[in-house]
């Protein structure tokens, strides 16, 4: 074989293999995201997703067919894919993603390869094997922790996960509460997972309150978190969205719309709406519910991260808060959408699973105009 026909067939293999690449990304997609990634200068994320995201987070013991089930069930566009990352102790400054979460969320995405579903991909902190929430971790050395976060779970992930698999968005953290204000780290994090992924990046931080009136210290923590300049580098906001509302065992959704522009519980009167929308007013970058979700419970409404807060089970309740949040945000044009905490697994200690009456106020968000 001569050497002018060597290169002939080498440069028809590149071409080739250019083409089936391309054929990969453009073809068989998830969603509508990839294409628009990096297309559209000086227009907002929703011009990039065409349109709001509807999503579910999934448990991180999730069933991969009982996610599938959901996501038809309740119309979702959107999949949030957990993927753990092992803690040893609340005080830890090391970590390490767990290689059979991987593959399964690996498995998930091969199983929605041609649904058109768009994927955002979390690293999900499992402290102590699960029992500390992840707003309770305090690294006993910042530097190493956020050295380590970088190399041992962003590097993984996105080698090994979202750039092979052309993932949608990429959530690089979630409720740093005592890690978030070290900007400059932060910021140096959203720098260098660019370098490496193209797809959509965002945070994701934690709920907080307000009481203008009677505690300036935690109105003053909320300045802080809403000047933070990472929230200037990702491409769209991230919040898990459980705000504290009202004092009431039960609601009516009227009530919970008003909370959420006038907080009733212990007289805070915050004005959650308005403190939301601040994020997009001041960096223009759309704001999106990256965990929405409330106990089949009782009082759902006044701490919605706890699963414990009653043990009188209330399906209508958790359905009301749901509908009142769609109320209120659904029509926005800053607001980019919203994922529902939890689905994927319906054991009966899954209490954040939607409940029947749930399930048909899901289903009809952003398929209705509202007044």
């Amino acid at each position: 074989m001569t050497k002018k026909r060597k290169i002939i067939i080498f440069i028809i293999i590149i071409i080739f293999s250019i083409a089936f690449y391309s054929y990969k990304i453009n073809v068989t997609s998830r969603g509508v995201i990839n294409k628009m990634i990096n297309k559209i200068e000086g227009k907002t994320l929703n011009d990039k997703f065409q349109t709001k995201i509807k999503s579910g987070n999934l448990s991180t013991d999730y069933n991969i067919e009982q996610a599938l089930e959901d996501v038809e069930k309740l119309g979702l566009n959107t999949l949030n894919v957990p993927i753990v990352v092992n803690i040893d102790y609340s005080t830890s400054s090391n970590m390490t993603v767990d290689n059979g979460s991987k593959k399964r969320a690996i498995d998930l995405i091969n199983k929605l390869e041609g649904k058109k579903i768009n994927i955002i991909l979390e690293p999900y902190p499992w402290i102590e094997n699960g029992s500390i929430p992840e707003t309770k971790w305090k690294p006993d050395n910042i530097n190493d922790f956020f050295y380590n976060w970088t190399h041992n779970v962003l590097d993984v992930l996105i080698k090994d996960v979202a750039v092979p698999y052309h993932i949608d968005a990429l959530n690089i953290g979630t409720s740093f509460v005592n890690m978030e204000s070290s900007e400059g780290y932060m910021c140096d994090m959203v720098d260098y997972v660019r370098k490496q992924y193209k797809g959509l990046v965002t945070y994701r931080t934690n709920f907080w309150v307000t009481a203008t009136e009677w505690e300036p210290k935690v109105t003053a923590q909320y300045e802080a978190k809403l000047n933070n300049k990472v929230f200037s580098k990702v491409d769209f906001i991230s919040i898990a969205s459980y705000f504290e509302l009202t004092n009431n065992d039960i609601n009516t959704v009227d009530n919970l719309k008003d909370a959420l522009q006038s907080t009733t519980i212990y007289n805070r009167k915050q004005n959650v709406k308005q403190e939301i929308k601040n994020f997009y007013d001041k960096y223009k970058k759309p704001i999106f519910f990256g965990e929405l979700g409330f106990p089949r419970t009782n009082k759902a409404s006044v701490a919605p991260y706890d699963p414990q807060i009653s043990d009188i089970v209330n399906n209508q309740e958790q359905a009301n808060c749901f509908d009142a949040y769609r109320v209120v945000f659904e029509n926005e044009t800053w607001h980019l959408g919203f994922s529902i905490f939890a689905i994927g697994e319906t054991s009966a200690d899954k209490m954040y699973y939607p409940s029947n009456e749930s399930t048909e106020i899901i289903k009809k968000w952003y398929t209705e105009e509202r007044n």
